[in-house]
């Protein structure tokens, strides 16, 4: 017996209507709000990149997501993006049972990882050294000026503070 060769489900991207997909019951990942507005300006700005992970459930007709809710709300929450997207999302359909799409979803939680520090702190600096406010950094890359000030502090570079006003805590 020829055994098929094994193809991801990447190459084979469906445009699904957002009326036919609807959240899995299991996932345990949230998402706080300041990262929901970076989400949406991330899509505004760049589009759909990444796929949404879904499973068919033939019997309903429906498509039950394994991971990328948060970017199916974010066409749910903004009429801009639901409109420009024409109301479809781009998903990889996967085709394993309950216990294993479950594993999925936590694997694509715990994969994303976290952000490096000193690595974010260059990227900041880099940002500064091209030019670019903070309230451009604050904007696009979704983070607060006190997070922006530490992240300039972790590197220790005089030069991107040269634009900051300090407050007059006291007086000589």
């Amino acid at each position: 017996m020829e055994q098929k060769e094994y193809e991801s489900p990447v190459y084979n991207i469906k445009a699904i209507p957002v009326e036919k997909l609807r959240a899995n019951e299991y996932n345990p990942n949230k998402v706080a709000p300041p990262e929901m507005e970076l989400l949406y300006r991330s899509i505004k700005e760049d589009g759909y990149t990444m796929p949404i992970v879904v499973y068919h459930r033939q019997e309903e007709d429906v498509y039950e997501i394994v991971d990328g809710f948060h970017r199916y709300s974010v066409i749910l929450m903004y009429k801009d993006i639901y409109e420009r997207e024409k109301g479809l999302l781009p998903c990889s359909v996967i085709e394993k049972p309950i216990g294993e799409r479950m594993a999925s979803t936590i694997r694509h939680n715990r994969a994303r990882g976290s952000h490096n520090i000193d690595l974010m702190s260059n990227i900041v600096a880099e940002l500064v050294e091209l030019g670019k406010s903070d309230a451009w950094i604050s904007r696009y890359l979704g983070m607060s000026r006190d997070e922006i000030l530490r992240l300039k502090q972790v590197t220790g570079i005089a030069a991107l503070f040269k634009d900051q006003e300090f407050s007059k805590s006291w007086v000589v």
